[in-house]
């Protein structure tokens, strides 16, 4: 595997034998953090983390990820950028390019990373855009290997809102790696056309398949994996909650969801989850649509078959491959 230079944009752009290679040195550097092995080969390099959204995961996962690594980082939270604003798309990158050995980012349309990366002359990785989520993907690929042993013939069940970011990614990466992806949801939740004829191709050589659904019951029979994500997402109005909702709940992964797939099935989910009500978004859409729960019930979340928090170390191992492997 020879990606130095190269930016972490968007799982299309990464063969197969790219992908199954980074999770095998993700989990090289995984079994070396755990065993405190040091591995800091990047000492003296310098990272630009741009944050037009704000994360916990992502940005704990990139700043511990580089630290490790020997790097330093810097964090441009939303009001610490002018990228857009005051200055170009295109200028942050030139400039930032010239100071950065890479960049971060983590924002709107997959169209600004695309710039960044045109214009940087660094490595740009893409923490997460409206349309693709590509690290969190790499992440969900290495906990289902490290579940099951392997990616080809695994069947994911994604229930919820498959247009944007995690459906989309989490279909390129079953089309890619050989698993048999399934979108649980109403018809005007499905991913788009043109992305879908895309992975049915990648299919036909990776020996996966992609099916698309609204009947939940008949989508996550004798699934390994049921996955799904916040029904609002972050950026979101609120208004859009009551659309959600009545749209949206014949989806939610419950008790009774969990039954229909296979006994050894897990529960997967990027994070945040609404799952209680032990938040203020939460309590306040809990209260407001007299609901304990959103996309996932709180039985199930805090079940033996959730593999979430796996999940959420496993970005950190993940991006730490990314950025070694491109820098």
């Amino acid at each position: 595997m020879n990606l130095k230079g190269k930016s972490f944009l968007k799982l299309l752009d990464f063969s197969a034998e790219e992908i199954s290679e980074l999770l095998d040195l993700s989990a090289e550097l995984k079994a070396k953090k755990q065993a405190g092995v040091p591995h800091d080969a990047l000492h003296g390099k310098n990272v630009a983390l741009i944050f037009e959204k704000t994360s916990t995961r992502t940005r704990c996962a990139f700043e511990v990820a580089a630290f490790d690594l020997g790097m330093h980082t810097t964090y441009l939270d939303p009001s610490g950028s002018q990228i857009g604003k005051k200055e170009s798309i295109a200028d942050t990158a030139r400039v930032l390019g010239r100071m950065y050995d890479g960049i971060e980012y983590r924002g709107f349309g997959q169209s600004i990373v695309e710039e960044l990366a045109s214009y940087a002359g660094v490595p740009v990785w893409n923490g997460l855009t409206t349309e693709f989520h590509p690290t969190q993907v790499l992440a969900d690929l290495m906990t289902i290997k490290e579940k099951f042993g392997k990616l080809k013939g695994i069947k994911m069940a994604y229930c919820g809102d498959a247009r944007f970011n995690m459906g989309n990614s989490l279909m390129v990466g079953c089309a890619k790696m050989g698993l048999d992806f399934v979108a649980c949801a109403p018809k005007q939740y499905f991913p788009q056309q043109e992305l879908t004829d895309a992975c049915l191709e990648l299919c036909k050589q990776s020996g996966g398949s992609i099916t698309q659904t609204e009947d939940i019951a008949a989508g996550v029979k004798d699934a390994d994996v049921i996955y799904t994500d916040v029904w609002v997402s972050m950026g979101e109005p609120m208004e859009v909650w009551a659309e959600r909702i009545r749209d949206l709940a014949p989806y939610q992964v419950n008790a009774s969801v969990m039954k229909l797939a296979k006994p050894t099935a897990v529960f997967m989910h990027c994070l945040p989850s609404f799952h209680d009500l032990n938040t203020g978004i939460g309590k306040e859409m809990g209260t407001h649509f007299n609901r304990d729960s959103m996309e996932v019930s709180d039985d199930v979340f805090n079940s033996a078959q959730s593999v979430v928090f796996d999940e959420a170390e496993n970005r950190m191992h993940t991006i730490k491959a990314v950025m070694a492997a491109t820098l």
